[in-house]
């Protein structure tokens, strides 16, 4: 039910077709990956940041479905960081955040990428809109990951992104200019979503559930906060490309309405 509501298609984008073919090649990704994150808790870093082309400004999408994480790893036990871009960092100076900023790889037990380019097959980044990106080439870390073993989890909603080269074809097929836009780099768990910060909450959910203890409720109110930071920082919806409260064109009180549901989903499941 979970993986299911956090790929819900509000906006048509298609990839509710994408996520529909994903779930038949691995139904229970969600469980997977929330796996694989609670076994690795013990020093995470967390990437994010998604500049909207032409202007370079970074998207509302992402960096609050980071820091709900960074916090769920605090609360169990874990010590995480934030990579991020200078502009998101600023906008989130007052949340207490440790930032990343020399990362070595070897120093982290598992990478998690919220709503970060990924690579094409020709080396760029692109935009949705097949726009070339400007943006430091974090996926460099998730590949240096990989050859050492270190667990990865991607964690994205258009094909675009760090970890979709785990369904590159389906990206191809599905999602308009896929061949061009999408990301080649893989990961060990892709959580795949309609909105990435969405499938951040989704992944704390479906944690929220194995252990028994809800740690989404809160997030409610926070995902204003946190949206009333970036905004006023200037970061942007990655669709209207304008500085206001809303994620992916959808405004903010969807967002809150969903994640009351999610809530509930949770509630229900541990009650």
């Amino acid at each position: 039910m979970i993986a299911h509501l956090i790929n819900t298609d509000l906006y048509g984008r298609n990839v509710i077709r994408l996520y529909l073919e994903y779930r038949k090649r691995n139904f229970d990704f969600l469980k997977n990956a929330t796996s694989l994150f609670l076994e690795n808790i013990d020093r995470v870093l967390i990437v994010s940041c998604f500049p909207i082309p032409p202007m370079q400004i970074p998207e509302t999408d992402g960096p609050p479905g980071a820091l709900a994480l960074y916090r769920t790893v605090e609360k169990l036990g874990g010590k995480a960081e934030i990579l991020t871009c200078k502009k998101i960092q600023e906008a989130l100076k007052d949340f207490k955040i440790d930032f990343a900023h020399a990362s070595l790889v070897e120093n982290y037990s598992l990478l998690v990428s919220v709503e970060t380019p990924g690579r094409a097959k020709d080396g760029k980044y692109y935009s949705m809109s097949a726009l070339e990106i400007e943006v430091p080439p974090f996926d460099e870390l998730f590949l240096k990951a990989r050859e050492l073993g270190i667990p990865t989890i991607g964690i994205g909603d258009g094909g675009n992104e760090i970890g979709m080269g785990n369904i590159w074809d389906l990206v191809c097929k599905h999602i308009k200019f896929g061949e061009k836009i999408g990301s080649v780099v893989e990961v060990d768990a892709l959580i795949l979503s309609a909105v990435s910060n969405w499938g951040a909450y989704g992944l704390i959910a479906q944690v929220s559930v194995e252990l028994g203890e809800n740690m989404i409720k809160d997030w409610i109110e926070e995902e204003e906060k946190v949206l009333k930071a970036l905004v006023s920082s200037g970061v942007i919806d990655g669709i209207t490309k304008r500085p206001e409260l809303s994620v992916d064109g959808i405004p903010l009180e969807v967002h809150k309405s969903f994640l009351t549901m999610l809530n509930s989903i949770v509630e229900n499941k541990i009650g």
